[in-house]
């Protein structure tokens, strides 16, 4: 039997081999851990979005997924087995940051060049079609835009069929329309059943087209579920409202009140009482422009990556989920 994910396609029973499963990986690069004690899970069939500050290990990370870095200590297996495996097989695609589509080709030649290198590719023209460049296929590839430039790279990435696509950063310098395309060609490729892991800074991007997102911090994972069971870790909720060129003194006193931030002449307070915190406002006559709203996937980001949180979490353990000690596991998502 098998379950919908409610954003992409099915996910298998827990009984099926695993498409990723890093086992306390740990890399090293001298005196540096770039990902110290690594463990993650990733079902077929599941779309994971990857989280973390620059320089957090997420780029490492995929590196060693796709076996092109091996951990200093660790295993990592892909479908049951080493990654050199599932990229020999063709089941593995990777859209990258780095390089250069082939000048003077045209997307449909170049599209053809790379699947004729898999054993059981995918047909030219559906690779095309999943990635939106059906239209597209007789156009030289170094002329186009950068949107269209970033779709070629994704159906490079399906054209050997793979049952498992790795995606570093996909929209980065794409405008909205660009995302807004690129995600529709991910999600029709990840509704056939197939596996997606993605990294974004983007955190709507992740908000809406993962299942899980796993956040990432100094080579760990600290978090763990759907976004909204992420969400729910930090709590509380957001009071603002207009200063109109009153003090902020003593908002930090207001019951609830965890944390102040102001911009321009707008006051946000953190609260883990909002009730309590929007009543002392009005008794204060400080209710222009007042809102309330709940917590945000970036202030859950912002709160499980920060300097405090890391250095306070490691005496947190969890169960039954399978991630490690002192990550925050959250929802139906992070169970195994």
């Amino acid at each position: 039997m098998t379950t919908t994910t409610g954003k992409t396609g099915t996910r298998g029973s827990a009984r099926d081999t695993a498409a990723v499963a890093f086992s306390g990986v740990v890399k090293t690069y001298g005196d540096v851990r770039a990902v110290d004690g690594l463990d993650l899970t990733v079902r077929r069939g599941e779309t994971v979005a990857l989280l973390g500050r620059n320089g957090a290990g997420k780029s490492t990370t995929i590196s060693m997924l796709l076996g092109l870095l091996p951990p200093t200590s660790g295993e990592v297996r892909l479908f049951g087995g080493a990654p050199e495996e599932a990229v020999r097989a063709g089941r593995i695609g990777a859209m990258l940051q780095d390089g250069q589509p082939i000048p003077r080709v045209t997307v449909r030649e170049l599209v053809a060049f790379v699947a004729a290198t898999y054993p059981k590719p995918m047909a030219v023209s559906e690779a095309l079609a999943l990635a939106g460049l059906a239209e597209l296929a007789g156009q030289r590839v170094d002329r186009l835009s950068g949107g269209q430039a970033q779709r070629v790279r994704f159906a490079v990435a399906l054209a050997g069929d793979p049952d498992l696509v790795v995606l570093d950063e996909p929209t980065t310098a794409l405008d909205v329309e660009g995302r807004r395309d690129f995600w529709r060609a991910m999600r029709a490729y990840a509704r056939r059943g197939n596996t997606v892991v993605f990294s974004t800074h983007y955190l709507t991007e992740a908000d809406e087209n993962a299942d899980r997102i796993v956040v990432v911090d100094h080579g760990r994972v600290v978090a763990d579920g759907s976004g909204e069971a992420i969400k729910r870790t930090v709590g509380g909720a957001l009071v603002s409202f207009d200063l109109a060129g009153g003090p902020s003194d003593g908002l930090t006193e207001l019951p609830g009140v965890t944390s102040l931030e102001i911009r321009g002449d707008r006051a946000l307070l953190r609260s883990g009482d909002s009730d309590a915190t929007v009543l002392a406002l009005a008794r204060l006559g400080l209710v222009r422009g007042l809102q309330v709203a709940p917590a945000s996937l970036e202030d859950a980001f912002l709160s499980l990556t920060s300097s405090r949180t890391d250095a306070a979490d490691g005496g947190r353990a969890v169960s039954g989920t399978g991630a490690p000690e002192g990550a925050a596991a959250v929802g139906e998502g992070a169970r195994s």
